[in-house]
């Protein structure tokens, strides 16, 4: 089986609750890096492009995004320190992601997955 089937099993097993809010960072990232299709790394799906990484969990209470360096997360964790959890990991709950723009996950995506 390659990456990016087993990728889609991921996207496809999500639970119900998270996959509105995954489909939604997903989509922002494809939106801003069309040529980022998601494969299977570190067990979730990764977005590349060219050597530039961000994963997308999804986790019992939403979605984790890991990847980004702390240089690059487009001003995001100052705006919302309170969904950074551990070293270059934001655990968007999904009850928390209506206070989080899109134009703020927007940021976040572009200064991660920039050259």
């Amino acid at each position: 089986m390659d990456t990016v089937q087993e990728c889609q099993e991921y996207i496809e097993a999500i639970a119900p609750e998270h996959r509105p809010l995954f489909d939604r960072v997903s989509g922002l990232i494809l939106e801003a890096f069309p040529q980022a299709s998601p494969v299977l790394s570190y067990g979730m799906p990764t977005y590349r492009v060219g050597k530039r990484r961000l994963h997308v969990g999804a986790w019992q209470h939403g979605v984790s995004i890991y990847g980004w360096g702390k240089d690059r997360d487009g001003g995001f964790t100052s705006r919302h320190p309170a969904l950074v959890s551990g070293k270059a990991t934001i655990r968007l709950r999904s009850q928390d992601a209506a206070a989080v723009t899109d134009d703020e996950l927007r940021d976040l995506i572009r200064a991660a997955l920039e050259a």
